[in-house]
């Protein structure tokens, strides 16, 4: 990918974990990571996990957790990959999974580019990309994750009518999310109405970030899209 040396991401540590925080890293986290040296190429994402899985969902930069728990304990017969390079998220959200027992999950805790330029085509049936960094500052629009390039990319390992959900509190980040999605060739918005993307669906959970952002009188808006069939390519749906 032609973008893969720009870092998207901020800060990867926050405050010093706690020693049960650390016992997380040490113990659980490696048995969760993904480790593209020792990876075939490309990767079938359903031989990442110990058990069959009836098809496997992405989320970029999960957070503390939140959603990627929720749907992974609502979908046991999916196989969830979470992206989040951010170590006190990433112990949260281990913390939570054991608290679940849940063993559908499989962690990458660089950049998502990496992971996903490795991923075999057609092999992702949901992406999630939720409250992603909006990089306001215009000298930094370079690093937000939505990018044609990563679109590019993201079309090319999603089957065919696979779903794209991205979510944003930020208006700015909302028009380049929308000219980009709309202008790829690839993506159909599915909404009808506006409370298709004004209202949360039931099968979406919250993220923490995104009842914080409620809280503070931020609008959010909640974008589904889905992957055109490989023959119907072009088709666009208006905004």
């Amino acid at each position: 990918m032609e973008e893969a040396k720009r870092i998207l991401y901020g800060r990867r540590r926050g405050r010093k974990l706690r020693g049960s925080q650390q016992r997380l890293l040490d113990d659980v986290v490696p048995r969760l990571e993904i480790a593209l040296d020792d990876a075939p190429r490309p990767i079938a994402p359903e031989t990442l996990f110990d058990r069959p899985v009836r098809e496997v969902w992405l989320e970029v930069g999960f957070g503390a957790g939140e959603h990627l728990l929720a749907q992974a304990a609502a979908n046991r017969d999916v196989g969830m990959i979470g992206c989040e390079p951010y170590v006190t998220g990433v112990v949260r959200m281990v913390r939570g999974l054991v608290d679940a027992r849940l063993d559908n999950i499989r962690l990458w805790r660089d950049d998502a580019r990496l992971l996903i330029d490795r991923l075999a085509e057609a092999s992702l049936s949901r992406v999630f990309v939720l409250f992603p960094d909006p990089w306001p500052k215009t000298r930094h629009h370079k690093r937000r994750f939505v990018s044609r390039p990563v679109l590019e990319r993201l079309a090319a390992v999603m089957r065919d009518d696979a779903e794209l959900r991205i979510a944003t509190d930020d208006n700015g980040y909302l028009v380049w999310i929308l000219d980009r999605l709309q202008a790829s060739g690839t993506f159909l918005w599915t909404a009808k109405t506006p409370s298709d993307w004004r209202v949360r669906s039931s099968d979406w959970p919250a993220t923490r970030y995104e009842l914080k952002a409620l809280e503070e009188g931020r609008r959010c808006t909640y974008l589904r899209y889905r992957r055109l069939p490989r023959d119907r390519q072009g088709d666009r749906q208006g905004a």
